[in-house]
């Protein structure tokens, strides 16, 4: 079946059609997705600037009770829309079926959001003046998402969007492009007018100039890799365009020695090769003090021996494949460099021969531990995005905090100690934007402020009350009484 994009309330043909496969099993075909051209893209842009002056100056209650249906429909085919999430982008079912869940709590959340957008009546220096504050929608936002979270990211810069009153150009990853046309067609039925929402689905190469530098785009947001996104940037500001970008992690796991050992094995499982270590805010940097090293790694290496890499539908799947064929050489490259600069391959290191439907295997890596690295190996500098984690051992905690914020990056950082001293000082003193105590680094609720610092994260944060900063602007009114 041959799916189209959505401009101005229609769905289009693509100038070309772009065949989607299964991670898991690559023989089986998930459907064909349409392929905008830059002619097709600036038509949804026009459809866009064509709807907003009434979408922005209507009722907030139609705004409200729109995102309040979206998320009620993705919520009750939460279960359908995670397996079609499974066996596009590679996640477990469960993990695949929690994001959905999470992504329909988003649309209700900001649903609730649009009566709430407040402003402040001040008095002037000035007698007899009054000064009134006010937040006004950006006018027509381009949102650019990645593969590893196909809806859940999507929600929450859509919902946003929508709420304040803004209209939407949505493109998303080209890998993942099933997830996205499933939630476009359940915005489309919400009974939004036409043009407030398009979906234009296509390459980057191809589109994500064209929408940055569109004149008709007033703000982009984009999640992505950090060569992309520093370009972005430039564009924009040459532009003059508002930017949001959130873009890589190398994120840090620290272990004290008084930390409980089996609490902090099963944390750093969890946020290293969950999700098959897919995620921004998965660690891959295992900071271990002295004391509790070799315990640690014998833990691991005999905890990660369980973990069950499979199909991303089967039941007893805990691991996934990889997105791509790319996804997977590039696991398996950093693999061989980390082997080439002398660190210690404890366990994994190799694809997975998991042979799935067809017979024909798919993208599988092993989950990998390295031990005996340095902060200086580029096993520890560089993103792999795969499940891969290195340990680094530290003699304390001192040591532990200096190595941790040793990156170029700056999105998520957790601890596992029983020390309040110790996690009081690192949820202070971590560069990151979150901080994780004696929890993983990856999982984060959808009503608070995400985002990073140094080279993760530019621009105003995403989700909860702050993703009003990017998606409005202040508007400052003076009346003479």
């Amino acid at each position: 079946m041959a799916h189209d994009n959505l401009i101005g309330g229609a769905w289009v043909r693509g100038a070309h059609y772009g065949i989607n496969r299964n991670p898991s099993d690559p023989d089986d075909m998930i459907g064909e997705y349409a392929q905008a051209d830059a002619a097709q893209l600036s038509a949804a842009v026009q459809a866009a600037q064509a709807a907003f002056p009434a979408w922005s100056t209507g009722g907030v209650q139609a705004r409200a009770d729109a995102l309040d249906r979206i998320g009620a429909e993705i919520l009750a085919r939460r279960d359908e829309l995670g397996e079609l999430l499974a066996r596009e982008e590679g996640k477990t079912r469960p993990e695949a079926i929690a994001e959905v869940t999470r992504a329909g709590y988003i649309f209700r959340y900001f649903g609730a959001q649009c009566v709430r957008l407040a402003g402040q009546l001040l008095p002037s220096v000035r007698p007899g003046v009054g000064v009134e504050i006010t937040r006004e929608p950006m006018g027509v936002v381009g949102l650019i998402t990645p593969w590893n979270f196909p809806i859940a990211i999507p929600a929450w810069k859509i919902a946003p969007a929508l709420a304040y009153g803004n209209c939407v150009v949505f493109k998303p990853a080209d890998l993942v492009p099933a997830s996205a046309w499933a939630l476009a067609e359940i915005i489309h039925r919400s009974g939004i007018p036409a043009g407030v929402f398009n979906l234009a689905m296509g390459r980057g190469s191809v589109m994500g100039d064209a929408l940055v530098t569109h004149p008709g785009i007033a703000a982009i947001s984009f999640t992505g890799s950090v060569d992309v996104g520093r370009r972005i940037a430039v564009q924009c500001a040459q532009h003059g365009k508002k930017v949001q970008l959130e873009m890589g992690g190398k994120n840090p796991q620290v272990v004290l020695d008084d930390a409980d050992l089996g609490q902090a094995v099963e944390l750093c499982v969890q946020s290293a090769f969950f999700s098959t270590g897919q995620r921004c805010t998965a660690s891959s940097r295992l900071i271990v003090t002295d004391g509790i090293h070799d315990r640690f790694v014998a833990a691991m290496t005999e905890r990660m021996a369980s973990l069950r890499v499979g199909d991303a539908l089967a039941a007893d799947t805990q691991i996934g494949p990889a997105a791509s064929a790319a996804q997977q050489e590039q696991d398996l490259r950093y693999i061989e460099i980390a082997r080439a600069e002398g660190a210690r391959l404890a366990v994994g290191g190799s694809r997975a021969t998991c042979h799935t439907g067809s017979g024909k295997p798919g993208y599988f890596v092993t989950p990998t531990l390295f031990t005996d690295t340095t902060p200086a190996m580029r096993i520890n500098r560089e993103e792999v995005f795969g499940p891969v984690a290195s340990v680094i051992r530290v003699r304390g905690y001192e040591e532990a905090l200096d190595v941790a914020n040793d990156t170029a990056f700056g999105l998520s950082a957790g601890i596992a100690t029983a020390s309040l001293k110790h996690a009081t000082h690192f949820k202070r003193h971590a560069q990151a934007g979150m901080v994780m105590v004696n929890l993983p680094t990856a999982g984060v609720d959808y009503h608070v402020p995400f985002g990073g610092r140094k080279g993760s994260s530019y621009g105003p944060r995403e989700q909860g009350q702050y993703a009003q900063e990017f998606f409005t602007t202040v508007k400052t009114a003076y009346t003479l009484a």
